[in-house]
C-alpha cells in the first residue's frame, strides 16, 4: 500500500470511531448487487429515544448496531451510479426522510465507496 493511501486510511479509520448523532428520519443499509450491477440502499424508519438510541417505531425495541436485525425496509432504492442513487434518495423523495446534513454527506460518501467497489470488484462493507 502506498504511503499516501496508508495516511488516508488512517484518517478515515480514526474518523469512523467518532461518536455520531442518529438521524430521526431513519437509517440506510447499503450494499451492492454484483449480478444486477446495482448499488442498493434500504431505508428503515426509526425513532431516537431519550438516550440517543435508535428504536423500532413498531416495537419500541432498541435497534442493534451490530449483528442481524430482522426488520422490513420502508423503501429499497437501486441505481447504477452513486450520483443516480443520491438523486433518487435525496432529491426525488418528497419530503426527504434525511433530516441531518451530516447524514446526507455520509450517504454520499458511502454511495461513492459502493460504486468504487462495484466497478473494481473489491469488497464493500458499509462504514
Amino acid at each position: 500500500m502506498s504511503e499516501l493511501k496508508e495516511k488516508i486510511k488512517a484518517i478515515d479509520d480514526k474518523l469512523s470511531k467518532r461518536p455520531i448523532a442518529l438521524d430521526p428520519g431513519g437509517y440506510y443499509v447499503i450494499y451492492i448487487d454484483r449480478e444486477a450491477e446495482l448499488i442498493c440502499a434500504k431505508h428503515f424508519t426509526n425513532i431516537i429515544n431519550e438516550r440517543g438510541l435508535a428504536v423500532d417505531p413498531d416495537t419500541g425495541e432498541v435497534i442493534a448496531a451490530r449483528g442481524k436485525v430482522t426488520r422490513t425496509a420502508e423503501t429499497l432504492y437501486t441505481a447504477r451510479t452513486a450520483k443516480e442513487l443520491c438523486v433518487k434518495v435525496i432529491e426525488e423523495v418528497n419530503p426527504c426522510p434525511i433530516t441531518m446534513l451530516d447524514h446526507t454527506a455520509y450517504l454520499g460518501r458511502e454511495f461513492m465507496r459502493a460504486e468504487y467497489a462495484l466497478v473494481t470488484g473489491e469488497d464493500y462493507i458499509q462504514d
